[in-house]
């Protein structure tokens, strides 16, 4: 029997930088974006200290930017919603970071709490609101950037039924320098 493993045969990798891809200081596909969005919202120190409340309007504020892409930090306090809307020409995450937040599309409603996450193509119709007592901070990566997000009226979450790319989706809410 050959008791010769892959390090044996071709060493450490490690060893070898040329062989190493440098890693992306940018992200690239909807892995990538995900991966940004869960990275940031595991260390609070990023965020935490940022948020606001508001009880009149939903808070937001860009916590960041890259080549063809956003992040954006809302709060929700209980009450507070997106209305029904779709983002335009872009694609997004959404991660909710603290609380509960209610998301509604044309196949139904679904509570996201702490640690949900959501991935959205264009097109993708809902509504997200804070149906909880307490408030919520949520954080959406946008990419393209987003330019606009189209308000929609009530009916288009009953007629519509927004296709996620994967069963974990979601959207944002405030187009650039926009209170919605």
């Amino acid at each position: 029997m050959n008791s010769d493993n892959d390090l044996q045969i071709a060493g450490d990798i490690l060893e070898v930088p040329h062989l190493l891809q440098p890693p992306r200081v940018h992200p690239a596909t909807v892995a990538e974006f995900a991966g940004l969005a869960r990275a940031i919202a595991a260390d609070r120190s990023q965020w935490a200290h940022l948020v606001r409340y508001d009880a009149t309007t939903r808070w937001y504020h860009r916590l960041r930017t890259g080549p063809g892409y956003e992040v954006w930090l809302l709060s929700w306090v209980p009450g507070q919603g997106s209305g029904p809307h779709d983002h335009g020409r872009s694609s997004g995450v959404l991660t909710v970071l603290d609380g509960t937040l209610t998301e509604r599309t044309g196949r139904g409603t679904r509570a996201l709490a702490a640690g949900a996450q959501r991935v959205f193509a264009p097109g993708y119709v809902h509504e997200v609101v804070n149906d909880a007592l307490e408030p919520a901070v949520s954080l959406h990566v946008y990419y393209p950037g987003l330019t606009e997000m189209p308000m929609l009226p009530q009916s288009r979450l009953r007629s519509t039924g927004g296709t996620p790319i994967s069963p974990h989706c979601e959207a944002r809410t405030e187009p650039r320098g926009a209170t919605v």
